[in-house]
């Protein structure tokens, strides 16, 4: 029998890092990639690629399917909201020239909401401890992000799609965790995938020219975020959904943008002042105190 990750402890405690880790460089792919391709073309040879890649990999190890169709509604509905609505957004307000770090406050904003929400839709009670991490949390990335944030009306179809992104990732992962949670992760997924590129193979022919600049770099984003980050991201997120209640996994987002920030440090030499600094710390207290216990 295949291992699961519920059978591996050790994988619990190691995935939340990892995936703040992976999740974080999606801001920085995108920059990679967007120049050489428009937002919704780039989505779709990355999600088209992928859900390929990974019923083949499903058919290939037995993995089960959904047994009736609306059973794989359930779970291409959750993908088209986590993957179609939320990756749109991202990709389309940085394409509309958004700031990265001002979408990532935008998006940030979802554990607050899942917070909210988790009580009546899923029955899951939040502590009052847990609402100080999530206030600090969001206190923490907008210390980290407010050096980069400014509203003009250039900017101002950016944040509503911004807007969309952070509807899409708050609804997906609430629907995912209430109706898809017992979903194998391979045939799933791949249905996800599959259901959120066919949208987008009708929607991308009539807004984009759908024309693509092969090059290296765009190669390289296509691959990075096809691959590491919809799969393996992915895969870690739905994995911490089916084993931790909705409002602690949200919480780990509060950890993308200051991660986000020194990533971009790191490969683009941008500058990390010390209220960013402050605000990272502010953050990592915040989701601390969510996930205690």
């Amino acid at each position: 029998m295949t291992p699961t990750t519920q059978d591996n402890p050790g994988w619990v405690r190691l995935a939340p890092a990892l995936f703040v880790l992976l999740w974080s460089t999606g801001f920085i792919g995108a920059k990679y990639g967007l120049p050489y391709a428009e937002p919704l073309t780039f989505l779709l040879w990355r999600l088209g690629a992928v859900s390929i890649v990974l019923a083949l990999v499903a058919l290939a190890t037995g993995a089960p399917w959904p047994k009736d169709w609306r059973a794989a509604g359930r779970i291409a509905l959750a993908g088209l909201l986590v993957h179609g609505v939320y990756l749109s957004g991202v990709f389309l307000a940085i394409a509309h020239g958004l700031a990265a770090g001002v979408t990532a406050l935008i998006v940030g904003i979802q554990p607050l909401l899942i917070a909210a929400l988790s009580g009546p839709l899923l029955g899951e009670r939040v502590t009052g401890r847990q609402w100080l991490g999530l206030l600090l949390g969001l206190a923490g990335v907008g210390l980290v992000v407010r050096e980069k944030f400014t509203i003009d009306a250039d900017h101002l179809v950016g944040m509503g799609y911004a807007a969309m992104a952070l509807i899409g990732i708050t609804f997906g992962t609430l629907y995912q965790k209430r109706h898809g949670a017992a979903m194998d992760l391979r045939s799933g997924t791949a249905i996800q995938y599959a259901a959120t590129a066919l949208a987008l193979a009708v929607l991308a022919p009539l807004c984009e020219t759908m024309e693509v600049h092969w090059t290296g770099e765009f190669l390289f984003a296509l691959l990075w975020l096809g691959f590491v980050l919809s799969v393996g991201a992915i895969f870690l997120l739905f994995g911490l959904i089916r084993r931790g209640a909705a409002a602690r996994v949200a919480s780990l987002f509060y950890l993308t943008p200051p991660v986000t920030a020194l990533v971009a440090w790191a490969m683009f030499d941008e500058r990390l002042g010390l209220v960013a600094l402050a605000g990272m710390a502010v953050a990592v207290v915040g989701v601390a105190l969510v996930n205690r216990g």
